[in-house]
């Protein structure tokens, strides 16, 4: 565990050492207070920030996405990644839970230490899977970064439009490089329910002020009409589930990681409670005006609940940019020696380069809603779908293996047949449809958008400056 964390001693229940608070120590309350909101190694606590973590700003691109594939295909779509994420981040768990408990039985100490998934490949299959592993993780993680700042802006901007998305991008990136000073997924607790909270508002706003708002005059749903939006749609979705790229430095903040199994089931469950009517009803209300506007805000009329759910969004990407920004601080300290320093300003200090670049490409690539399509297709792909299911499989590819592992694959997937083979589909599947079909797809969205709007455009999307010396319009009637 990190090093901020609560003071904690070993329990061995069965072959695996489960870390847990020590108790029975008096406790004033400041510490209650500060343990209560700031220390968090539960189940609840994991449920909490892998929801807060898996619906983000892509609740705003899903109607986006809609337009795109379809009504049927978007729901389809949602479900069918849904199940796949929840597999893939169940594949993770395990193989954490197995690299953990063969390290611990070598008598390796991690009470200073913060596993990440790099370290787990390396452990189990060597410093190629490593390499690999690091390599995409921390690009999709960099870009997931630059995608809440993007957010950011954009959102902040159908508030206050006298200052262009660009500029918005440079204020929100200065508010955002506060989060070096969170020192691990372990002090969370508060920010993962409150940001929870957000989006559950948000999702609500969208679904019933879309249905208040109706049918615009005219609509029309003339998804899928083109192959490439299809496929980018499609994209943006396998991004959304996608979400559990940070599931090991997630478990490794638990008390008891090993009640990690079910619980990215049970967020995607809740997720979708958010995600699919909220998509539905923007998409059933505006169509295809939707193909011209990635944000959702951007079509609903202007409100002090629409004001609220943008101000909730804010601070929620605020909270998910430290959530893919904390585990490449980890990369970045374990990288100059600085990971089990003591001192968490000097740990915040040598963090700030990281958060240089993911601003720099902000304002590069302000392009809000297609970036995501790109990103998911070629990053998310193999970062949290293929690499897990490969690396499942080459781990356990062997009877003893096998027949010694910490925990053994469910019944009811058909044990360890049912489990390769569904992730040989699922690596087939993502090759060929996410990467192949997704990749080609959203690449030629993402190099049109440069082609109209350019590099470092000042304000993606905006609308056009009024011709008279007039008030300007509202953003959302264009």
């Amino acid at each position: 565990m990190a090093s901020e964390d609560k003071p904690v001693e070993t329990v061995m229940v069965g072959n695996y050492v489960e870390v847990e608070a020590e108790e029975g120590k008096p406790k004033d309350i400041k510490t209650r207070l500060s343990s209560f909101l700031w220390h968090g190694g539960s189940a609840y606590d994991a449920w909490f920030s892998c929801a807060s973590n898996q619906v983000a700003q892509v609740l705003l691109t899903l109607p986006y996405s809609f337009s795109q594939l379809g009504m049927l295909s978007g729901i389809l779509f949602q479900l069918f990644y849904g199940l796949l994420g929840s597999w893939t981040a169940y594949l993770i768990s395990i193989l954490y839970v197995e690299y953990r408990t063969r390290k611990e039985r070598e008598k390796v100490n991690f009470r200073d230490h913060v596993i990440q998934w790099f370290e787990v490949l390396d452990g189990l299959l060597g410093k190629y899977w490593r390499n690999v592993g690091l390599a995409f993780n921390c690009t999709f993680l960099l870009f997931g970064s630059v995608i809440q700042l993007i957010a950011c802006a954009s959102n902040i901007y159908y508030i206050n439009d006298h200052l262009d998305k660009r500029t918005w991008t440079y204020i929100f990136g200065a508010c955002c490089a506060t989060t070096v000073f969170i020192p691990s997924f372990h002090n969370y607790r508060i920010w993962s329910f409150l940001g929870l909270v957000m989006t559950t508002y948000t999702a609500w706003y969208l679904t019933v002020a879309s249905l208040l708002h109706g049918q615009v005059e005219g609509v029309k749903h003339s998804g899928p009409a083109k192959l490439v939006l299809y496929f980018t749609g499609a994209t943006n979705i396998l991004y959304t589930f996608g979400g559990h790229a940070v599931t090991v430095e997630i478990m490794h903040a638990m008390w008891k990681p090993q009640k990690f199994k079910a619980i990215y089931l049970i967020a995607t469950l809740y997720v979708l409670t958010l995600t699919l009517p909220s998509a539905v009803t923007v998409y059933w209300a505006f169509g295809d005006m939707l193909l011209n506007h990635s944000n959702a805000f951007a079509l609903l009329p202007q409100s002090p609940f629409r004001d609220m759910a943008v101000i909730l969004m804010l601070i929620h990407q605020f909270i998910t940019f430290g959530f893919a920004c904390t585990p490449l601080y980890f990369v970045w300290e374990k990288a100059i020696g600085m990971h089990e320093c003591k001192s968490l300003c000097k740990r915040a200090l040598v963090r700030l380069p990281v958060v240089i670049p993911i601003w720099f490409l902000a304002i590069i690539f302000p392009f809000f809603g297609p970036i995501n399509s790109t990103v998911g297709s070629l990053l998310v792909s193999f970062t949290v779908y293929i690499i897990p299911a490969l690396a499942h499989i080459f781990t356990f590819k062997s009877a003893s293996a096998r027949q010694n592992a910490v925990e053994q694959p469910p019944k009811f997937v058909g044990r360890w047949v049912g489990s390769f083979i569904i992730n040989v589909f699922i690596v087939v599947w993502v090759l060929i449809v996410g990467f192949g079909f997704g990749g080609w797809a959203s690449m030629l969205n993402f190099i049109h958008q440069i082609h109209t709007f350019g590099l470092f455009t000042k304000c993606y999307q905006c609308p056009p400056p009024p011709m008279l010396n007039a008030t300007a319009p509202s953003p959302h009637g264009h």
